[in-house]
């Protein structure tokens, strides 16, 4: 009979070990997705700005050839990272995807300017910078119109720094709120030992033999749920490079690398310092305390 008695004590501190570790593993699998976003974040943005086209409208009689010569001279310029001509053919098929093709039908000849889709270094599409970018590539005599969605860039500007305080707070309420439901598992599960903490202060255990043990358990339950957190990441990650590989591309290998850490950090400090907080203060309880 008693040992079936440790057969089942075992078996559910086993259980509740396990518990917690899946627990801790969810949180921390939250901590770290904030984190990878929040480390990507001037990452995405670049990414956004470098997306955004200026269309350079050449005049009507110019061709392709005159749209080349003016591509190369505009890809030397220290702000722009590409330059691409778009072809009367390119500019209809484009019109007709939105209008339709019975649009065009209506025109003897073809009303689409050849033009040049140019791509900006991130740093200058902003609506000051724009304003001088515009004006150098409209100099050539072979531009008719130069439009730099300059409305578009402006909202984007404004909305990118409200967007980053919201997600500024929304992370530190998400770690505030992780800090607070790990504190809690650790704290359960330290308490269900409350006894034993006291029988070795009975037996004459100084504080650091108490509180080492538990210690070194809180540290390796917080590695191995970080472990399971991490591990699940970057399954997503590659999973999501796999079907996005666009969006895959701004996320680079070292940001996954310092989400990594962060949720390691995360893990193996909340469950220390948590253990440490409650264990203490078992440590200081006296005998009538335990039992509430």
């Amino acid at each position: 009979m008693p040992r079936q008695d440790s057969r089942m004590i075992r078996r559910r501190i086993a259980n509740a070990y396990l518990s917690s570790v899946v627990s801790i593993s969810l949180v921390l699998l939250l901590i770290g997705a904030a984190s990878l976003v929040l480390v990507n974040a001037g990452a995405v943005t670049r990414y956004l700005k470098e997306n955004m086209k200026v269309s350079v409208v050449l005049v009507s009689d110019a061709d392709e050839d005159d749209a080349e010569e003016y591509a190369e001279s505009v890809r030397s310029l220290p702000y722009v990272r590409e330059a691409d001509v778009i072809s009367r053919e390119q500019g209809e098929a484009e019109l007709e995807e939105m209008l339709g093709e019975d649009f065009l039908g209506v025109f003897e000849a073809s009303v689409v300017p050849v033009s040049v889709d140019v791509t900006l270094e991130a740093e200058y599409v902003h609506p000051d910078s724009l304003a001088f970018v515009t004006g150098r590539l409209s100099e050539s005599p072979l531009v008719d119109e130069v439009d730099a969605r300059q409305n578009l860039v402006e909202l984007l500007t404004s909305n990118i720094a409200k967007i980053s305080a919201v997600f500024a707070v929304f992370i530190a309420l998400l770690l505030f709120i992780s800090f607070v439901l790990i504190n809690n598992m650790v704290r359960l599960s330290v308490f269900a030992r409350r006894f034993t903490i006291h029988t070795m202060k009975l037996v004459g255990a100084t504080r650091s033999f108490i509180v080492a043990p538990f210690l070194r358990n809180a540290a390796v339950q917080g590695l191995v749920s970080a472990v399971i957190a991490g591990g699940v990441i970057w399954v997503a990650a590659a999973l999501l490079k796999n079907s996005f590989p666009q969006l895959f591309s701004v996320f680079s290998m070292f940001s996954l690398l310092v989400t990594t850490g962060i949720v390691l950090a995360c893990g193996v400090l909340i469950c220390v310092l948590s253990t440490l907080f409650v264990v203490n203060r078992l440590v200081s309880a006296s005998k009538d305390d335990l039992y509430y």
